[in-house]
Formats: structure tokens, C-alpha cells, sequence
């Protein structure tokens, strides 16, 4: 039994998984190899080995002829007989090949043959093993910077993180361990060629399911998803349990769950919402935290009109429209959003289309309330105009105020 060249495919079957069955293919060739350099072709040589044992021979398949005229294909009667008794002209017999007489070059290219074959199924097993990975998230160690790319080393072997997928503001050092998402895996001759990201929204979608138990078992799912690396990400999440929140549970207690993302994110901000069937309450949910006075949504067009009050404007579009642009990607819609005094004034506009929280039918007559003696964008919630008051300075008498040319009379 040739207990060292078991040790060694057991100990490269372990180490670098390759199968042993792909090693004894690999040994085999190059033993056929070792033939043609030797004897100058290899048509007629056989190798056989013992998968238990690791015994192997080589043999060459010779004619028994007369006269021979080729060496390598023939042999003659009388030597024949030598080697089996019964041997007869026009018969096959197996002569077989000592290995320990094939010269320097033919050992040396047999050996190149199984380094090589080697070298190919690491890279198999390496392509292999990310491929089932690609479209997820693995743990990387920073390398080092290749001009303005960066080498992550993901184990077995290295990706490359392009500066386009880089978040803006973000500095790793060397040996820093980082989350990335596996966008590409490449067959190379050179060997795989892994392409990973950190601003893909997806990076978020499975950071929150490796974290949440409940999106992992599917009681609650990610609906839609919308980033801007390094910023704010929108996320729409349902749960298919009534008795769970998704919100709460993406959260978690005291935001423990969300928290350890938003670290490995550097700080990005994190919204989560309610997805809603109902295209107006689902960007209403969105919007957040805004609140929306109405919103007009066209399934067919894909576009929303959304009516927001007039100090809540800023805050639904947000800084540099960042709230309203991530809120149309999240739900797909195209919104226009309008303080109600922009409303009013737009083309179409009707003033009983939109509701308001601090006015109710039931309580207020038509003869009680006159819309042309209340002009609400000249005052804020408190019922002053900070404009005209300084703080502590307040009308006793509305009766005998007149503002911006606007008479109150007592109801």
C-alpha cells in the first residue's frame, strides 16, 4: 500500500477540497504524460490505480507480430511468450512500463501535470463556492488600496471593492473587518474574479435578515428597499403575522436590531415603514415623518399628488429632496408635493377635496366660519404670527387687531 501518497491526497482533499478522484484522474494523466515523453507517443498505454490502496501500474497494449516494425505497438512471438505462455501471433499482450525508467524531463513534466491540474480545480472549488454566494453578503478583512480600489480578502481568496461601489466619506484601514455584498462572480484564467459593494441596497436587505429573526423565517418581509449609500435608506417591510409588528420587530428592543446595522453602515440613517396594499396610505407611510394632509395616487400613471401642510413642506421633501425622492423609489410612484397653500392656488384645486385635523364639519357652521377672513399662512399653529409678536406679547382683543390688512370679528 502507498501509504505517502494517501496522506497526500487525504491532506489536499482536506485542505483544498478537492475530491480524490479528481487526484487520481490528475496522476493518471500524468503518468500517460510521462509515456509519450518517453517512449514518443502514448495511444496504446493503460494506467490503472487502486482507489484503496493508492497501487498503480502502467502498462503498454502491444500486437504479437512476426516482425516487428514499431517498438511501441508491437512486440514479437518469442518475447511474447515471455511474458504469458499462451500468447499467439495477432494477440494483445500487457507489458507493463516500470515508471522508475522515465528520464529527468518525462518525471518533471508528469509532476507539471499534476501541479497544474491542482492549481485548476483550487480555482474550480474557489468560483464554485462564491458563485452560491454571489447576490449575498460576506465578511471581508481590507487588504490594501490598488490606486483608488480597495483589496478585501474574503478567505480563500481576494475581491475587489471598484471606488464606485465605495460609500462616499467611508476610510477603511488594513486588516479592518467589513461587511460586502457580492455583486459578481467572474471565471478567469487567471482564477475567479470577485466583485463586491458596499452601496448596494441589497447589503441592507441582508443585513436585516441576518439580524432579524423574523424576516430570516419569513414571518415578516422586506417589500421594497430604496438608498442613498452613506445617507438614508427607506425600507418597506409586512408581516404575515397579525400578531407580530414588522416595524418593531425590525427595530427591535430599545432599536438593538437596527442599531448594529446603522453601525456596520457607518451611521447611515434608516427608515422603516408599513408597506401598504393601498398605493395612498403606503406613500403616505413613506412620506414619514411628514404628515400628509391628502394624497391623490393613479395606479395606472404611476404618479401621486400629495397635499402636505404649509410647515411640513421642508420636511416632506426633505434636505435637497432626499425624502421625496428615496419615498418615489420605495413605492415606484412619481409624487408631486404641494403645502396647501400651493394646492389652493393650483389649477383644478377644490378646497373640500382635502380634510383638515384641526377642522371639523360637525362643530362648524357655514355662517360661523368665513374662509376669506382666515388667511392660516400668516399664523402657525399657536395662534400668533411670530412675524409680528415677540415671544410673551400676545393679542388680548382680536376685535381691535388688524393684520396685513385682515379684519377678525368676534364669532
Amino acid at each position: 500500500m502507498n501509504k505517502e501518497l494517501m496522506e497526500a491526497l487525504d491532506m489536499l482533499e482536506k485542505e483544498k477540497d478537492i475530491s480524490k478522484e479528481t487526484l487520481f484522474d490528475a496522476i493518471e494523466n500524468s503518468l500517460l504524460t510521462a509515456c509519450k515523453n518517453h517512449f514518443g507517443k502514448a495511444d496504446n498505454i493503460k494506467v490503472e490505480i487502486d482507489r484503496e490502496t493508492c497501487d498503480f501500474i502502467c502498462y503498454a497494449q502491444k500486437e504479437v507480430v512476426e516482425e516487428v516494425e514499431d517498438d511501441c505497438l508491437q512486440i514479437s512471438l518469442e518475447d511474447a511468450v515471455k511474458v504469458s505462455e499462451h500468447a499467439a501471433l495477432g494477440d494483445i499482450v500487457n507489458i507493463e512500463i516500470k515508471s522508475k525508467e522515465f528520464g529527468r524531463i518525462a518525471t518533471q513534466n508528469a509532476k507539471n501535470v499534476i501541479l497544474q491540474k491542482i492549481r485548476e480545480e483550487e480555482r474550480s472549488v474557489i468560483y464554485n463556492q462564491y458563485y452560491e454566494k454571489e447576490k449575498d453578503v460576506v465578511t471581508g478583512i481590507v487588504q490594501r488600496y490598488i490606486g483608488k480600489n480597495i483589496s478585501i480578502n474574503l478567505g480563500k481568496t481576494d475581491a475587489i471593492l471598484n471606488e464606485n461601489e465605495q460609500v462616499k466619506g467611508e476610510v477603511f484601514r488594513p486588516t479592518e473587518r467589513i461587511k460586502v455584498y457580492i455583486l459578481e462572480v467572474k471565471n478567469t484564467p487567471k482564477g475567479p474574479r470577485i466583485l463586491v459593494s458596499r452601496t448596494h441596497p441589497e447589503l441592507v436587505k441582508r443585513l436585516f435578515e441576518t439580524e432579524v429573526t423574523e424576516i430570516k423565517d419569513g414571518t415578516v418581509e422586506i417589500m421594497s428597499i430604496a438608498r442613498e449609500a452613506g445617507s438614508r435608506t427607506k425600507m418597506a417591510v409586512r408581516s404575515n403575522n397579525p400578531n407580530v409588528d414588522p416595524v418593531g420587530a425590525c427595530v427591535g428592543m430599545n432599536g438593538a436590531r437596527v442599531n448594529l446595522i446603522v453601525e456596520e453602515l457607518r451611521g447611515e440613517k434608516i427608515d422603516i415603514v408599513n408597506w401598504d396594499e393601498n398605493p395612498g396610505n403606503f406613500i403616505q407611510n413613506a412620506l414619514s415623518p411628514a404628515k400628509i394632509v391628502a394624497v391623490f395616487a393613479d395606479p395606472d400613471e404611476k404618479t401621486a399628488k400629495v397635499v402636505v401642510p404649509d410647515y411640513q413642506l421642508s420636511l416632506a421633501i426633505g434636505k435637497e429632496g432626499q425624502n421625496a425622492r428615496l419615498a418615489a423609489r420605495l413605492t415606484g410612484y412619481k409624487i408631486d408635493i404641494k403645502s396647501e397653500t400651493q394646492a389652493k392656488d393650483a389649477p383644478g384645486f377644490r378646497y373640500e377635496d382635502y380634510e383638515y385635523d384641526d377642522y371639523d364639519e360637525d362643530e362648524y357652521e357655514e355662517d360661523d366660519y368665513n374662509e376669506n377672513d382666515y388667511n392660516e399662512n400668516d399664523y402657525n399653529e399657536d395662534g400668533y404670527n411670530e412675524d409680528e409678536y415677540e415671544e410673551g406679547a400676545y393679542a388680548d382683543d382680536l376685535e381691535s387687531e388688524l393684520h396685513d390688512g385682515v379684519s377678525y370679528e368676534d364669532e
